[in-house]
């Protein structure tokens, strides 16, 4: 009996090489579908794009739909991170010396003395010293006697009338000496811008009085007192014309007012250290002191009593 042979059938043979092109041919339609899609590469193409991007810097790929990751911020160092800018130091004008010549308007330190004169507090003049005989301590200022004689003639420039009188002067010779005055008079020209002409007994302090004029430096003193400003009005003071004079006071005198009714009227200095009220507008009424800090102190009850120095509660504050 013939056995049987292992090759297959012819129908069988046929059907399976038609599966088999078949199967081939939906292949190879597959590849062609998936090489032509857009933004695809053949293999080939992929694989030498991976490899120039190895060579290349640039931002990593990232997965479709993926927003890359935002780099975070450096922080700064704080050796070289710039510095908040602040506003400059400014530097002050520097001040006309005392020497100089006279200014037509006075420039005070700013937050300082906004009602003074030519002579500021904190500010160190230079000029000379000179000396003369005080007498009792008496002079242009009319205050009368002084209870000391450590008293000294403001230069007429400086003197502005009248302004610089009851200014504690603190003095100081080149050879280290120094002396505290009371500015009671005005030395008249020649007397230069800066110049002092002090009693002998406050002259002997810095020097011999043989030496009659030496270098100084001088500067404006808020001094300790447990005195208070005293108030007089001048020989023939009344209700319809007034002198009116602060005595005794801590710093440099600015302004004296009166009360009207109207509120308080400014009254106007004189070169003999007096304020005027030439129609006896407020006389024998309350007052208003400004020393030349803006200080203000207000003063009752003084009578009009001419030549009668009466003292009040009240002083200026040190500075």
């Amino acid at each position: 009996m013939a056995s049987r042979s292992h090759r297959r059938p012819l129908r069988k043979r046929r059907r399976a090489l038609v599966s088999a092109v078949a199967v081939a041919a939906v292949g190879l339609l597959v590849s062609l579908v998936m090489a032509l899609r857009p933004g695809s590469e053949p293999n080939t193409v992929q694989s030498a794009a991976a490899s120039a991007a190895g060579h290349q810097s640039g931002p990593p790929a990232t997965a479709p739909g993926r927003k890359p990751e935002p780099k975070a911020k450096p922080k700064p160092n704080p050796s070289t991170a710039s510095p908040t800018p602040t506003p400059a130091a400014t530097t002050p004008s520097a001040r006309p010396s005392p020497t100089s010549a006279p200014r037509s308007s006075p420039r005070p330190v700013s937050g300082t003395a906004p009602l003074a004169g030519r002579i500021q507090p904190q500010v160190t003049y230079k000029g000379v010293a000179t000396h003369y005989d005080a007498a009792d301590g008496d002079g242009a200022c009319l205050y009368g006697p002084s209870p000391d004689l450590m008293v000294a003639a403001m230069n007429h420039t400086d003197y502005e009338t009248s302004k610089a009188c009851g200014a504690y002067i603190l003095v100081r010779a080149a050879n280290g000496a120094s002396v505290t005055v009371r500015i009671t008079n005005e030395c008249p020209l020649p007397c230069a811008p800066g110049q002092l002409d002090l009693s002998k007994e406050a002259f002997a302090k810095l020097a011999g009085l043989s030496a009659g004029r030496i270098p100084i430096t001088w500067s404006l003193l808020s001094p300790g007192t447990s005195d208070t400003v005293s108030v007089r009005y001048k020989t023939g003071s009344s209700s319809n014309w007034c002198g009116i004079q602060a005595l005794g006071h801590r710093n440099p005198l600015a302004r004296l007012e009166v009360r009207t009714s109207s509120g308080w009227s400014r009254l106007t200095r004189t070169e003999y250290n007096y304020f005027l009220s030439p129609d006896g507008t407020g006389c024998g009424g309350p007052l208003r002191l400004t020393d030349i800090y803006g200080e203000q102190l207000t003063v009752d009850g003084v009578a009009l009593r001419p030549d009668a120095v009466q003292p009040t509660r009240v002083q200026f504050a040190r500075h």
